[in-house]
């Protein structure tokens, strides 16, 4: 086998790849069908669940409510609502429930040359519903601070104002007989990660008890299918990490198998292609997690151990909440395991590395589209020395084409004996088909890995790099990248040996035609990087061949 024969395979493979994948999102299994929704006019007021799934306590009897959908008639509005600006967040807190019911985030727009509509990460509208609620469940009868209870708080607006680095947003709950609650939320400058302390004060005489918890409710909408769309290769749905394993969870196998389990230092969340909404119980507790789903909404809850609260005694329950792009810097100072949410798959191992390496380098030339091309550079001279061994064994049988066809033509009728005659003139001229192969082989998975860094990360969304290249995550608008990248691909043909299989031979002069119009609609970066190796590569052999040339001519 030779190094063509491995690259017209490398490009059926990808092209087969590409095709599977479209049939299961075609023909695989499907969602159930989701409702349809009410059309609300623009004034409707924004509506609560009319049926809310109230979490059960642990190690109780109390049920949970049955899980509901959100409802556009008839549910309670959440009324009024307090607005938190900081520098990267845009939030409404409702004080119904005193949840994050709204985040926009400012320094990512939703498209590129719309740079005033920033991503709505959360929402309460009925259509696309993604919301926290949090609270404080009760054992036994009485008013509990869940999220279903009235709130108070001093302002309706809070913002962090310049040189300041700390914002606090402090809502009140009270029951009239002695019991009242706090939720104070925490934002910092520059970070999508908000605290969230839940404070009880029992001024009553009796005791209280109850337990804090987490919850996560939000429409599934899996992104549109398409052959070419990043989006469509990414998860999006509910996750959870129970300290060791990271699961992502089909909504398909929530409808009819909802998932439990008591876990310590976990985390719940729901994510999408670069962001997500994340919820972090108290570090240390054993916490009952539970994911379910029904008609299309799908709903994660931590519930974490009751706690007794004496008359006369406090009793305050620290969280975390992340709601923003996956920055994973800001994903692994939020919880243990959260950068687990950059999806890199199977190839985890080197991808992290990678994008270390990317990221790093980006710090000291500030442009990622540089960044991309400068790494391309470092892994082509690690692997240089092996890729020469390739090299030279492309540039010696390029030697032997004359003869081989000379082989092809005498024993064109006799199989066998072609076969022997061609191994014995690779024994007498020292060439090994084979020694091509074990280094491209050995570098396929850095290539890929490369390949999902450049996916999965959102430090590359909407970066430019250069000239027209306004955009690395996405296509190349003149599709020059892509053509450029072929034409590079055709090169590096003219410098290997043609297949001995005319066939194949043929098909490897389309190659380059049928891989421009695959990356003609992959993301910039991408292609930036297939094509810096691909030069190189070229001039690699390139150089080969002159050395070789040279030497047979000594």
């Amino acid at each position: 086998m030779d190094n063509q024969r491995l690259f017209l395979w490398l490009g059926l493979a990808i092209i087969l790849w590409i095709t599977w994948r479209t049939w299961v999102e075609d023909y695989g299994p499907q969602q159930q069908p989701q409702p349809t929704v009410t059309e609300q006019t623009a004034d409707a007021p924004v509506r609560a669940p009319e049926d809310p799934d109230l979490p059960a306590l642990a190690d109780t009897d109390l049920p949970a409510l049955t899980p509901g959908m959100p409802s556009d008639q008839d549910a309670p509005d959440l009324g009024p609502v307090v607005r938190v600006v900081t520098d990267v967040l845009d939030i409404d807190i409702a004080l119904l429930g005193g949840d994050l019911v709204r985040a926009e985030l400012p320094r990512y727009p939703l498209r590129k040359d719309q740079p005033d509509v920033p991503i709505r990460l959360l929402s309460a509208e009925p259509e696309r519903r993604f919301v926290f609620q949090t609270g404080l469940r009760r054992l036994g009868d009485g008013p509990e601070p869940n999220h279903l209870a009235r709130f108070e708080a001093d302002r309706s607006e809070y913002r962090l104002t310049p040189g300041q680095n700390e914002l606090r947003v402090i809502l009140r709950w009270q029951n009239g007989e002695g019991v009242r609650a706090y939720k104070i939320y925490t934002f910092r400058r520059g970070q999508y990660r908000v605290d969230l302390e839940q404070r009880l004060v029992n001024e009553s005489d009796a005791p209280w008890a109850g337990a804090p918890y987490l919850q996560i409710q939000r429409r599934h909408l899996p992104p549109p299918r398409s052959l070419f769309s990043v989006e469509s290769y990414s998860f999006s749905g509910p996750v959870l990490f129970n300290g060791r394993s990271y699961d992502k969870l089909s909504v398909s196998d929530l409808h009819s198998t909802p998932v439990t389990q008591a876990v310590e230092n976990g985390w719940l969340a729901a994510i999408q292609h670069h962001f997500l909404a994340a919820a972090v119980p108290t570090p240390g507790a054993v916490v009952n997690y539970r994911a379910s789903a029904r008609d299309g909404v799908f709903t994660v809850s931590a519930v974490e151990p009751v706690t007794q609260v004496a008359p006369g005694t406090t009793a305050s329950f620290d969280n975390r909440l992340f709601v923003g792009p996956k920055l994973q810097s800001q994903l692994r100072q939020t919880a243990d395991g959260l950068h687990k949410t950059v999806d890199y798959g199977i190839l985890t191992i080197l991808s992290e590395p990678l994008f270390w390496l990317i990221d790093r380098t980006h710090d000291v030339v500030q442009n990622w589209g540089l960044a991309i091309i400068l790494v391309t550079v470092l892994i082509k001279l690690l692997f240089w020395k092996l890729t020469a061994i390739s090299g030279r064994s492309m540039a010696k049988m390029r030697k032997l084409q004359p003869r081989l066809k000379a082989l092809q033509e005498r024993y064109k009728d006799d199989r066998q004996a072609l076969s022997k005659a061609m191994m014995d003139l690779y024994k007498r001229e020292k060439v090994n088909p084979a020694a091509g192969c074990l280094p491209i082989l050995i570098q396929m998975p850095f290539f890929f890995a490369f390949y999902w860094v450049l996916l999965e990360s959102v430090e590359m969304r909407q970066a430019p790099f250069a000239l027209w290249i306004t955009d690395l995550s996405s296509r190349d608008p003149f599709f020059i990248l892509p053509l450029l990248m072929g034409a590079a691909m055709w090169f590096q043909q003219r410098l290997n040996p043609a297949p001995p299989d005319p066939v194949q031979a043929r098909i490897m002069q389309v190659l380059p035609i049928i891989f421009t119009v695959f990356f003609a609609f992959f993301p910039a970066g991408l292609v930036l990087y297939w094509l810096t190796n691909t030069v190189l590569s070229a001039l690699q052999q390139w150089r080969i061949n002159v050395v070789i040339e040279r030497d047979a001519k000594a």
